[in-house]
């Protein structure tokens, strides 16, 4: 059964449990089929009131924090791969009791803190990010391969070899890519490092695999690595995708404040807002789905939407709707809930979405709910 709007209280996130356990199923599947490891990345989706279902399917999550990683450790109920492009000195004692694996961005960091990992009480095993040198992410802003990235080591810094006490490699460097991607991926990490990968014990492929998007080729992907562990048998691969889990699960619902119409444009104002709320949309950018809406069609009741912080830019160019809007109506953005939570801010002090469950039985399921004191106590 479809969530039912009506009786959902604006503005909140919805995210639908059943749709979560389809993409779970999807990538435990190929977990199981390709021998990789597939661990959740926080950094596209931290819902951790769902983690008992996620840890039901995935073996762990990766972390780029110290509260990441403390998150992974109490609601996860594992220990972090994690990684940064720095770590501050005063944490990262406190950032080793919560991993299994830690990464470095640098090779100065990797002999900065080695003999710190190397007499830790826990076995936390040494990796090394490095930048394959090729990635399909069109958006600067988002492609860790772009020239001059401080995103990974090349292999020129390698000159002198891979240090003895580093066990893995990393590479994060694909975005809601297919799997045709991972396949040049890797024929450039290969290439480039390859000659490393006979002594090292795990290689990362990152994140970035929307191997739960309709169309994606998951047969490929399972090929791939399988083919990748038949030329190198001893090392464990790992995927931390973050958008995969979440794709297309849940949705941000919003109403309309008020109808403005200036200069023959009218603009729909509504409760939420896509700097705050929904940055992706003008960080990325991209145009997010309505239900019951669609691109501007002549003959249709057609709006430019905008949010309701006080930001000239916190708007979205115009949308046909297949009726008229008033005030009070119900505007429903459809996949909201990977890369959004994440990343939404209390900007302007105003009311952020409460967060809920569209259990399988049909209810609803609060489970955040957010007031003035979550603004107040962020600032100072």
């Amino acid at each position: 059964m479809a969530i039912n709007y009506e009786n959902i209280p604006s503005p909140c996130f919805v995210l639908d449990k059943s749709r979560l356990i389809g993409n779970l199923e999807l990538m435990n599947r190929v977990q199981k089929e390709s021998g990789a490891s597939i661990i959740l990345a926080f950094k596209g989706f931290a819902m951790w009131s769902v983690f008992p279902t996620v840890r039901q399917y995935l073996s762990g999550a990766t972390a780029s924090s110290l509260s990441e990683a403390r998150l992974c450790f109490e609601e996860m109920k594992s220990k972090a791969h994690t990684y940064s492009p720095a770590y501050l000195p005063e944490e990262f004692d406190e950032i080793l009791s919560y991993s299994s694996h830690i990464t470095f961005n640098s090779l100065k960091q990797a002999e900065t803190y080695k003999d710190r990992v190397m007499s830790s009480p826990d076995k936390v095993s040494m990796g090394l990010r490095v930048n394959p040198g090729w990635s399909d992410v069109e958006t600067m802003l988002y492609n860790p391969s772009a020239p001059g990235s401080r995103l990974g080591v090349s292999d020129e810094e390698l000159s002198n070899g891979l240090p003895d006490y580093i066990e893995g490699l990393h590479f994060h460097v694909l975005c809601e890519s297919p799997s045709e991607s991972l396949v040049k991926v890797l024929e450039s990490f290969e290439k480039l490092y390859g000659k490393y990968l006979g002594r090292v014990k795990w290689v990362n492929f990152g994140g970035g695999h929307l191997m739960t998007k309709k169309g994606y080729n998951v047969e490929l992907l399972i090929d791939t690595i399988r083919k990748f562990k038949e030329k190198y048998p001893h090392l464990e691969v790992i995927l931390e995708p973050g958008s995969a889990a979440a794709w297309d699960t849940g949705v941000l619902v919003s109403r309309v404040l008020d109808i403005v119409e200036r200069k023959g444009v009218k603009t729909a104002i509504l409760d939420v807002s896509f700097t705050a709320h929904m940055p992706d949309t003008l960080e990325m950018p991209y145009r997010p789905r309505i239900i019951g809406a669609g691109d501007p069609t002549e003959g249709k009741p057609t709006y430019k939407l905008g949010g309701v912080s006080c930001l000239a830019g916190d708007y979205m160019h115009e949308y046909s709707f297949d009726k008229e809007l008033n005030i009070g109506d119900k505007v429903i953005f459809e996949d909201m809930i990977h890369y959004t939570m994440v990343k939404t801010t209390t900007f302007n002090g105003i009311t952020h979405p409460s967060i809920a469950i569209w259990e399988k039985d049909n209810s609803l399921n609060v489970v955040k709910e957010f007031g003035y004191e979550d603004f107040r106590d962020r600032l100072s």
